[in-house]
């Protein structure tokens, strides 16, 4: 035994020392990846792992929720390209910090169940707060953190960092929720489900209102960053950008890839009413979405650097597509649990996988670094446009068909038709650049 000891000891203190080195840049990106999820828990991440909860509190039906979606995607447009070129011209510890803590004032608000109509305005509030002062300045800064070689990595990490970030707090809104649920869901009334969620709402905001304190005071500015910082954003600038035939093939990208990820949040409700799950396993549901991200975008992030990202990018539009048909095909029942999670499991490695990849191929797209901001402000004005019609689109679909699986598999038919658009541009980005 004590022959071992000592060389053991050896490498732990190298990997310390190593670790030492490199602290100031991993922690960086640590509270990039904190930040990153954080301040979209309260608009999405409880939403969609507490979906048929959040539609009876808040005496919501699909297309109503879909309508508050929309609303924060028409401010999102906005934010996206307004908020760009801020990115270009200031540091983001600040800007990311303070659109953590206006985000989480919503919380308290959202903890009062607003009728729909105070509950659109919430929803516009989250669209400004999270995208213009926020979205940006987390790509630039990942960005800038992956330099030449290693955007894979950068992104990769931050996708899968970012979906465990909401896995766990998903996980601790099902504990909490479960904790102060009185009853047994079964029988515990709309009011006990009422009560249990109000204390998610209000421990989330909280932690989101922590994690900008640590944003502010700990996450220190790279010594690169002023090498990529612009004084002023000039038309020609913006110009420059949108001259980049690979801008244009991310807009597409991202919009296809985008709808898969937003038609994840019906996955827990397909548990409900169509695997007959109660509510507590169909939220467990969502949270294992929420842990599958983690490990897809950090495993894809990891050989995206080795293997060429385009390609890899091509790969993930496929196995959306697969995840798509295997649930629109009507094959998925209640009798059919192990089928039913392994679809879980190939939409999820697809539409976790794209959104890792996605802003990682900018580099080989010969997007200019120092203009990343405002590139990211462009494509986002139609990438995320789903924003916008998604959550309304697949909400008819399912009130169409009020609990019914046939309206579920309309909503994974619309899923394989982008799936399938999205492929294609990656092939054709993929011909073009990754060469």
């Amino acid at each position: 035994m004590r022959f071992w000891v000592f060389p053991l000891f050896l490498v732990i203190f190298n990997q310390i020392q190593v670790l030492k080195e490199t602290k100031p840049s991993w922690f960086y990106l640590l509270l990039l990846i904190l930040s990153g999820e954080a301040i979209f828990i309260l608009p999405f991440v409880l939403p969609r792992v507490f979906r048929p909860t959040v539609l009876d509190v808040l005496e919501l039906d699909n297309v109503q929720l879909g309508l508050c979606f929309s609303v924060y995607g028409l401010v999102a447009m906005v934010s996206y390209v307004l908020g760009g070129p801020l990115a270009d011209k200031y540091q983001p510890r600040k800007l990311i910090a303070i659109a953590l803590w206006m985000t989480a004032l919503g919380g308290f608000l959202f903890a009062q169940y607003p009728d729909f109509w105070v509950l659109q305005v919430l929803y516009g509030w989250w669209g400004f707060t999270t995208i213009f002062l926020f979205w940006a300045p987390m790509i630039k800064a990942t960005r800038i953190w992956g330099g030449a070689d290693s955007q894979g990595k950068a992104f990769g990490f931050l996708d899968g960092g970012r979906g465990l970030t909401g896995a766990l707090f998903g996980l601790m809104g099902v504990v909490v929720f479960s904790f102060f649920l009185l009853e047994s869901p079964e029988i515990a009334t709309l009011q006990d489900r009422k009560d249990a969620f109000t204390y998610v709402l209000y421990f989330s905001s909280v932690i989101i209102i922590l994690v900008g304190v640590l944003v502010w005071f700990f996450m220190k500015t790279s010594d690169n960053d002023d090498k990529v910082i612009r004084n002023r954003i000039s038309w020609a600038d913006i110009k420059q950008v949108l001259k980049l035939p690979s801008v244009w093939l991310l807009m597409v990208i991202i919009l296809c890839g985008y709808v898969g990820y937003k038609i994840t949040d019906v996955i827990s409700q397909y548990a409900e009413e169509v695997m007959l799950y109660n509510q507590v396993d169909s939220a467990k549901v969502g949270t294992l979405l929420q842990f599958l991200r983690p490990a897809t975008g950090i495993l894809f992030g990891l050989i995206a650097d080795k293997l060429k990202i385009t390609w890899l990018l091509v790969v993930s539009f496929i196995l959306t597509l697969i995840g798509g048909l295997l649930f629109a095909s009507g094959l998925i029942a209640p009798t059919t649990t192990l089928l039913f999670f392994m679809s879980v499991v190939v939409i999820a490695a697809g539409v976790y996988a794209t959104r890792a990849l996605y802003f990682g191929v900018m580099h080989v797209g010969k997007i200019p670094l120092t203009l990343t901001g405002t590139a990211v402000g462009l494509i986002s004005l139609i990438g995320y446009t789903p924003d916008v019609f998604a959550g309304p689109a697949y909400g008819m679909l399912l009130d169409a068909h009020p609990g019914e699986e046939l309206g579920h598999q309309n909503v994974f038919w619309m899923l394989s038709v982008f799936a399938f658009i999205g492929g294609l541009a990656a092939f054709i980005y993929q011909r073009k650049y990754g060469k």
